[in-house]
């Protein structure tokens, strides 16, 4: 019998390997895709895709979709509580595990583990501790197609935003950026690959910059940021 689980679907391309590895391993049951969205905006947090693609992405998938409500810049305490509730409910329907994309950061896996354990749920992370190289280049060979809809300045300049990941991009990096971003220097939407019965049709729209105060948290939907008190800025290419 399988195990039942929760997916949590960032719309970008290590949910897409991870849920693909899931799906070839069959020793889970995805109940539903789990997406933290903005109530504000109606979009992915952090990721900033719309929700209406997020739908596009679960229907193509053939998963049902859950939309976690976070407001703008949540605190920790409300992003814990809403998470907290999400949890206890689908505890309710027998579910026990939690699949996240995660690769190497500790401490967000220890912050992931110890809030799971508040609702008796077990952490599984498919890509722990994979070379981040090896993983983008077997994103590319099993057919994915990915673009950049988010780039930190700390790491990256506004002409990265809006490039599909291709060997040229991964050329392009500067040898500080994660190839899979996984610090945060960058976030991406999937829109093609084995796990969808169909592309998701989407148009390159705006390019827009916004800043924001930095906050410390453990917390993936919430950037991570160093002991500067200095802002810090992301460039959007929007999708339509």
């Amino acid at each position: 019998m399988k195990k039942k689980a929760l997916f949590n679907w960032s719309s970008g391309k290590d949910s897409a390997l991870t849920l693909h590895k899931i799906q070839q391993e069959n020793e889970y049951e995805i109940v539903t895709l789990l997406t933290s969205v903005n109530s504000q905006f109606q979009r992915i947090s952090m990721h900033g895709v719309r929700i209406e693609l997020l739908e596009k992405q679960a229907e193509s998938i053939g998963l049902p979709l859950t939309k976690m409500m976070i407001p703008e810049m949540p605190t920790m305490e409300i992003y814990d509580e809403v998470m907290k509730n999400t949890l206890l409910a689908f505890q309710e329907k027998g579910v026990e595990y939690s699949i996240f994309g995660d690769i190497f950061l500790e401490d967000l896996r220890k912050y992931r583990e110890d809030k799971l354990a508040l609702a008796n749920f077990k952490g599984v992370f498919p890509l722990w501790k994979k070379d981040t190289k090896a993983l983008i280049h077997e994103f590319l060979e099993l057919g994915f197609k990915t673009i950049i809809v988010c780039v930190n300045e700390k790491y990256l300049g506004k002409e990265f935003v809006g490039r599909i990941i291709d060997a040229n991009f991964i050329n392009d990096l500067p040898d500080n950026v994660d190839p899979c971003g996984e610090n945060g220097e960058f976030h991406t939407f999937t829109f093609d690959g084995p796990i969808f019965t169909k592309p998701i049709a989407f148009e390159i729209g705006e390019i827009v910059y916004r800043k924001y105060e930095p906050t410390k948290s453990s917390n993936s939907d919430v950037c991570k940021t160093d002991d500067s008190p200095n802002q810090y800025g992301f460039w959007y290419c929007d999708l339509l």
